[in-house]
This record gives structure tokens, sequence and C-alpha cells, in this order.
């Protein structure tokens, strides 16, 4: 007896590759114990959160006396937290963002899964540069969406805009831009945002309909080099910002973002009105109160940014002495570097057998490249050195 659909059957068939390293991960461990394997899969960020989260729930604690301290509130999240986003997200985009254009979220998932919900229909057509995060897939069709993955430009991973001009068509609703980007840590320039901007702008002249612009921003702060990351809301008014507090505090099983759209928009209203309504269908109902709690104390604080800097330097010089090309990343925490041979699969599988996890490019949509997680000990970096060679040796052999 069939017990789920047809296209769930196929997704379970077809599971993430990053699932499937964490549960090799779960083998491995029993049989080599925790510290002999070297895990970069997933992108759990394994830093403490500062100090100000535990201060807050401190005091959550003593308010949790109180009658409906952890209560109900409206949809869009309290008012007050939704006052301090605003404020936050004004300094950050360099464009004024009053709480009303504001709802907070189930981390950034939870946000595009909101925004998706209230702004396509089937059939309609979502764009993302190629390689991307896999799950984007599934959140555009749970709403009859369909992803149209656009390859980036080999090795820099920079948008190709030629492709992505060639991808736009009448059924497109929305493109979305992850910078910096994951799995590849590249940030996209300004000039690469006016030169897409055109290309929406002349789309939506020709099809009569918006397109949205959908920056999926968790690791902005992520930004190693200081480059500039330049604001979605300064280029294209039919554009949603979207981010979480997983990475910027280690916060990432509370499950707590936000969703900001850009105020000069026309007809606004009724967009939030309509994202406030899937974020109570959908069954978020509304962010965690506890959650929204701490960002209301914290929400500026963040992890030292300069102890993800030093593990990015390990893992360069580690992939760099194996033999190993690669792009570096300029933000987020995660190497997309060139497989030494050209079935990205067969050496991670190589990888394995040297204890060492890592994801193959193709789970991403970018065969011939995997990608390796630094938001673990520096010690566990160096001490995977070794076996990353001779499984670089293995394959080549």
């Amino acid at each position: 007896m069939q017990t789920v659909t047809n296209e769930i059957r196929n997704f379970l068939a077809n599971s993430s590759g990053i699932r499937k390293m964490f549960e090799a991960g779960i083998e491995l461990r029993k049989k080599y114990g925790n510290g002999n394997v070297y895990d970069f899969s997933l992108g759990n960020p394994d830093l403490s959160p500062p100090p100000e989260v535990g201060t807050a729930l401190e005091k959550i604690a003593v308010r949790s006396k109180e009658p409906f301290s952890i209560g109900y509130m409206p949809n869009a999240g309290y008012p007050a937290l939704r006052e301090k986003l605003g404020e936050l997200l004004t300094a950050e985009q360099g464009v004024k963002v009053p709480a009303s254009s504001v709802v907070v979220t189930c981390g950034a998932a939870g946000g595009i899964n909101v925004f998706f919900r209230a702004v396509l229909s089937a059939g309609d057509e979502v764009i993302t540069p190629s390689p991307y995060f896999v799950e984007y897939g599934f959140y555009a069709g749970n709403f009859g969406g369909r992803l149209v993955p656009v390859k980036s430009v080999d090795f820099t991973f920079e948008l190709d805009m030629d492709a992505i001009g060639a991808a736009v068509n009448e059924k497109t609703r929305a493109i979305i831009l992850n910078s910096p980007h994951n799995p590849t840590g590249q940030i996209y320039t300004r000039s690469q945002l006016q030169t897409l901007a055109k290309i929406v702008c002349d789309a939506e002249s020709r099809y009569g309909r918006a397109i949205y612009i959908v920056a999926d921003e968790p690791y902005r702060f992520l930004n190693f080099d200081d480059a500039d990351i330049p604001s979605v809301f300064e280029y294209f008014p039919h554009s949603v910002v979207i981010g979480s507090f997983s990475k910027s505090l280690s916060l990432a099983g509370e499950r707590i973002g936000y969703l900001a759209a850009n105020p000069a928009m026309e007809g606004i209203g009724e967009l939030m009105n309509g994202l406030i309504l899937c974020n109570r269908i959908l069954g978020f109902v509304n962010a965690p109160a506890v959650a929204q709690q701490i960002l209301l104390e914290c929400a500026g604080a963040q992890v030292d940014l300069n102890i993800y800097r030093a593990r990015r330097a390990a893992m360069a010089e580690v992939l760099t002495d194996a033999g190993i090309r690669f792009t570096m990343p300029k933000g987020a925490f995660y190497f997309f570097p060139q497989s030494p041979v050209p079935d990205d699969r067969v050496f991670i599988d190589a990888l394995v057998k040297e204890r060492v996890l890592a994801v193959p490019g193709s789970a991403f949509g970018g065969p011939g490249y995997f990608r390796m997680a630094f938001c673990v000990d520096e010690k566990v970096i160096r001490a995977a050195a070794p076996g990353i060679r001779r499984a670089v040796e293995a394959v080549r052999q």
C-alpha cells in the first residue's frame, strides 16, 4: 500500500547529498570514534552564541512567570521586534525600512516559503543561479512553481547575465539571489546587479507582470574581506530581503528570521497583508516567542567573524597543499573546489574512505565540484589534511 505521493517518493529516492553525508558520518563515528571523523558536510555553526544570548535567556526566564509572557502575539511578530529589525535593516540595506515592511518568520526557509505561497501560481518559474541551495526547488514546487537553474560562470561562479536573460520569459515570477552564496561563497557585485536590473526591468515591461528579486541573505555578516554587498532594494522595485540569525547568533535550531519587502514597491500594503496571512495559514502562525524575545535583547550582536576568517585561511592552505583548485570564498562558510576528477561523486567516495565528509557538487547542480563547510574547529580542518591528500592521490592514480 502506497503511503506517500509519487512526488514525495521520488524526492526520497533522490534525497539530499548533504543528508546522505550526514548519515554516513553517523556510521563512521560509531566505527572510528568522534575524534577520527572529519565532517565538513553540514553548515551547522559550532560556535557558541555570543554572551548577549545567555543574558537574554536569563531575562526571559524571569519574565516567564508573568501571564502571557510566552503567549500568542500578532502573526507578523512582536511590534517592538519588527521596529528593531526595521532599524537594523535600514542600516544594513541603506534604505529606510519601516516596521510595517517586516515580517518575523520561522527562519529564512520559512520566509521563502511564505513569500512563494503569496506570489506563485501554478506554472510560474523561479530562476536561480547554479550551483544553488537544493531546497529552493522544493520551496518553489510546494506552491506549483518550477525552479529554473541557470549555470553560473565556471570556477568563479559569477552571474552569467546572458544565460539569465535567455531564461527569463512570460512565466518568470521570481529570481533568487543568494549572496554571500551557498555553496560557492561568491558575493555579487554592484555592477552585476545593475546589469540584472536592466534585464528584469525590460522583461517586466515586455510581459506586463512583476518579477520579484528574492535576496536570500542568512550569510550577509560572513563577509571576510569587507566587500560591498549592495542592497537589492536600490535596484529592484519588486524585491524582498530574507534572512535569519542562524549563523550570526549561532541560533540555527531556533528557526528565527525575517522577511522585509522593498518599502518603495507599488502595492506593498497588499503584499504585506498577504505575507502575514500566509505566515498563519501555512501553519507557522508566528515565529517562536522565545526566539523573538532573544532578538529583542540582542539582534545586533554576532559571533566573532575572525574565527571564521582563520578557518577559511586554514582550509585554503589544506586544499592548496593537496593540489586542489578553488576560488577563494568571499563570504559564507563554504569552499566549492574543483574535483580532482570529473566525477565529483568518485572523489567524495575516496574522501569517505579517509573518514573525510564533504558533499558532491552535483547535489547543488554543480557537477565536477564539491562543497566543504568550514564551520568546524580549525584543529579538525588541519587534522583532515593527510586524508584529503591521500584521497586526491587515490583518484588521480
